[in-house]
């Protein structure tokens, strides 16, 4: 650690909405709270000694919301240039003051020209009011090429000997088991660590890939814990948020997960989950969760784009339907579907009379495009 410087409408069973999203933010901690005892594991080969449940800021708006996670026992706090248009980082900045010496914090920076790479470091490390971070990510990479880019790798060594960051890593949304085999594979061992999306209804070859990474030493995040947070009409007023959580941290080779908190009662149930056991009745419960979500979740296994004669980007449009459809953020979900090239776009779906593309999952792949369409145009 640095010292500072200065929800779906459809005719099946889901409706939208965030998991938990209905307590207001406390302005203070009750003093005489019940917290579990916080469960560390070491971070791969960086040594740090993390919490299991770290904070992923992306929705997060209030200070508050991060000082109660920290006073929790939460020592790790992940943000991005990108998030929330740059004042993600702001708020992170600003509810750090009083917690450096105690929490660990992580930025990205999206692949680019380098001098634009070094531009949005300087904007991440402004915005944090820090001199430098615990770990800065490369961000969403999709292939091996960029793993052992190095261009990349030169930008990211003068950051670690100007003290820009501590370790570095690197972070994926698409085609995950590649680029995690290539950072394990990599005879140079640069990147420390990798943050990939993990949860109930990843395949096994996910899991496989970060026994090995693990095994590597490479120190694993686990992200999108919670495969969409959708809610249910199914499951009611049942969250499967917890269950979904305790079934990634059961994996003893994820260093830590990084679960959206967005207020007090989020942060709570958390917290709460760091000692307790995965049951019966949370398999039970995820088994529901996942046949309900089954029409909308997109693995992103990436099978689909080998079927699309328009080279459709259909796993990224999934996650942009992800993100309106099961986080409930439109704002999120339109940055998202305006990163993808407009030819790649499901814009380019208009000149198929039938969609070629299939799903080994069994998602309706034109429905989820033609979904695009309306929601994005």
């Amino acid at each position: 650690m640095q010292s500072s410087r200065h929800r779906m409408n459809r005719r099946t069973f889901l409706k939208v909405g965030s998991l938990g999203a209905v307590a207001a933010v406390a302005p203070a901690i009750p003093a005489q709270e019940a917290v579990p005892a916080p469960v560390y594991r070491v971070f791969g080969r960086t040594g740090l000694k993390v919490n299991v449940v770290g904070f992923g800021s992306l929705k997060t708006s209030e200070p508050a919301v991060f000082q109660a996670a920290f006073d929790r026992g939460v020592n790790w706090v992940d943000t991005a240039r990108v998030y929330m248009d740059g004042r993600n980082e702001r708020l992170v900045g600003e509810a750090l003051k009083g917690y450096r010496d105690k929490v660990y914090v992580s930025t990205k920076v999206v692949p680019g020209p380098i001098e634009e790479m070094e531009a949005s470091v300087a904007e991440s490390l402004d915005a944090l009011g820090l001199d430098g971070v615990d770990l800065m990510q490369l961000h969403h990479l999709s292939s091996k090429d960029e793993v052992y880019n190095k261009e990349y790798r030169a930008f990211f060594t003068r950051l670690r000997k100007e003290g820009k960051t501590k370790f570095v890593g690197v972070t994926s949304h698409s085609n995950e088991i590649e680029v995690l085999d290539a950072v394990v594979s990599d005879p140079e061992k640069f990147w420390d660590t990798m943050m990939i999306p993990y949860n109930f209804k990843s395949p096994p070859a996910t899991k496989a890939a970060i026994e090995r990474a693990a095994k590597a030493g490479v120190g694993i995040i686990a992200m999108k814990t919670q495969a969409g947070g959708y809610e249910t009409r199914e499951l009611g007023d049942v969250s499967p948020h917890q269950a979904a959580l305790k079934y990634v941290l059961r994996d003893p080779n994820v260093s830590f997960a990084i679960p959206g908190m967005t207020d007090l009662k989020q942060v709570e149930e958390c917290v709460a989950v760091m000692r307790m056991p995965l049951t019966r009745a949370d398999l039970e419960l995820l088994d529901r969760y996942g046949r309900a979500i089954a029409p909308y979740y997109c693995h992103r296994c990436g099978a689909c784009r080998a079927e699309c004669p328009a080279a459709v980007e259909i796993p990224e449009i999934n996650r942009s339907l992800m993100y309106a459809e099961g986080y409930r953020d439109m704002a999120l979900a339109r940055s998202t579907y305006r990163a993808i090239p407009v030819c790649a776009s499901a814009s380019a779906c208009a000149g198929c009379l039938e969609c070629t593309a299939r799903c080994p999952n069994g998602l309706d792949i034109a429905e989820r495009m033609q979904k695009a369409q309306s929601l994005f145009a």
